[in-house]
């Protein structure tokens, strides 16, 4: 590795002088914090407000099948910035902090003279901060110093811009924006049961995705002020699903697939869609490709970049995703394809509570009446079941929810066996195993509440 990285380092360095700063483009991140990848009207939701993501759609390129590594706050994020698995960098679990050896795409792009700034949520920890020239806060949204982070940057720097929020992130409050979404406004999903209090509770959700999406039109608007926006390559997207039962911590789609939407006039044509897979974990490559910089050896994703020229290009058969330690203990795997989602559970004896501030919510205490009182449907009950199947196979495009488990279906052996296959030499080719040791449940998964240290 370290020869390795000898002539990646060699190579950076001569490609960094190879274009101008004039040349070379602007990168922004705008990440949404627990939004759900077709909660934004651009993937079809019918009422959320969402007129800044529509434009951007509307002027770049969505893809629909784009998917997240991991849906838990910090190890998603940390996964994106290395281009990494979460079991790759050493912060697999949440709150774990990114260690200091680890190569952090905007770390390079600051080496090669680019500008690196970072305002809103962090969650990366202390030591990823030597990447960026300037790190700024912002509440509650996270979004309030998108604009200056923008205004202040030095002129003469190509820039690289982190824009992470804090909505949609649990707790919520009443009135985050002037017309709230109403009742009738809500999509619940079958998943999840269709009663007033979690329509309430989607719709204060629906609420923070909305004021997410008029900072973007503030960060759109800054850019055109500015006379940059047509080489600023910019992408939205969400670091895991939303926070709800079945949805964040889980790797179902509605855990893992994010909106992924990329507006870049310089460099991609308006009105374009995908259904290539993408992973988060091909961001960093891809981004310093778009630079005009070598990937470093220590990625593990694929540059989707032919992507963005040729929205029919395909650059990756599979997905993957995991779940580690979110609250509460965990080791779930997937692989993913267009057609078929495979997941491996090693703790098949645990609930699949969702995160501790989701189990206080509203949607969860009225599961648990509905449990209580013999009135929740078979498809609500997953969060709550014990055991649980140990593998899991769906056909995505006929069960788009995964709510038909096909693992025990005599047509399906032969995917089954593929499926099993292709996870298994992902397992070896990123060295994943079992933990041998365990970090304890944190939470109590029926109430939410801190369990006492013993």
């Amino acid at each position: 590795m370290l020869r390795f990285l000898f002539f990646f380092i060699a190579a950076f360095s001569l490609s960094a002088a190879m274009l101008s700063a004039a040349e070379r483009p602007n990168f922004i991140i705008i990440i949404g914090d627990d939004v759900g990848w077709n909660d934004v009207g651009p993937y079809g939701h019918p009422h959320v407000k969402t007129p800044n993501l529509d434009r951007m759609a509307a002027a770049g390129i969505r893809f629909d099948a784009a998917f997240l590594t991991c849906s838990s706050c910090s190890p998603s994020r940390c996964s994106i910035v290395t281009g990494r698995y979460p079991h790759s960098t050493g912060a697999a679990e949440l709150h774990m902090p990114l260690p200091a050896d680890q190569v952090v795409f905007a770390g390079l792009l600051k080496q090669a003279g680019y500008y690196t700034g970072a305002a809103g949520k962090w969650h990366l920890g202390k030591p990823a901060e030597k990447n960026f020239d300037r790190i700024m806060g912002g509440r509650p949204s996270g979004c309030e110093n998108w604009e200056t982070m923008l205004r202040e940057r030095p002129r003469d720097q190509p820039f690289f811009m982190w824009f992470a929020s804090n909505d949609a992130h649990r707790p919520y409050s009443a009135n985050t924006i002037e017309k709230p979404h109403q009742r009738e406004e809500i999509v619940v999903p079958p998943y999840l049961p269709d009663e007033p209090p979690v329509r309430d509770d989607l719709g204060m959700y629906y609420d923070e995705i909305a004021r997410l999406d008029e900072y973007v039109g503030k960060v759109m608007a800054e850019l055109k002020e500015q006379g940059i926006a047509d080489n600023t390559f910019v992408l939205f997207m969400s670091d895991n699903g939303r926070p709800f039962p079945r949805s964040k911590t889980t790797i179902y789609d509605s855990g893992v697939k994010t909106p992924f939407l990329v507006q870049w006039p310089a460099g991609v044509r308006a009105g374009q869609t995908t259904e290539s897979l993408v992973s988060s974990v091909d961001i960093a490559p891809t981004i310093l490709e778009l630079a005009g910089l070598p990937k470093s050896p220590t990625f593990q994703g694929k540059s989707f970049a032919s992507i963005l020229k040729d929205p029919q290009s395909e650059t990756r058969d599979y997905v993957f995703s995991e779940h580690n330690w979110h609250d509460y203990q965990a080791f779930e795997r997937s692989i993913r394809s267009k057609d078929y989602l495979y997941i491996y559970n090693a703790l098949p004896q645990l609930s699949g509570s969702p995160p501790a501030d989701a189990v206080r919510s509203p949607t969860f205490e009225t599961m648990l009446k509905l449990e209580e009182a013999g009135k929740l449907t078979a498809d609500q009950r997953g969060p709550l079941m014990t055991p649980r199947p140990q593998e899991e196979l769906y056909d995505v495009k006929s069960d788009p929810f995964q709510l038909r488990n096909l693992i025990n279906e005599p047509q399906y052996a032969k995917t089954l066996e593929l499926m099993r296959g292709e996870y298994k030499a992902w397992t070896s080719r990123t060295e994943d195993a079992v933990p041998q040791q365990w970090t304890p449940d944190k939470f109590d998964r029926q109430t939410g509440l801190p369990l006492k240290k013993k």
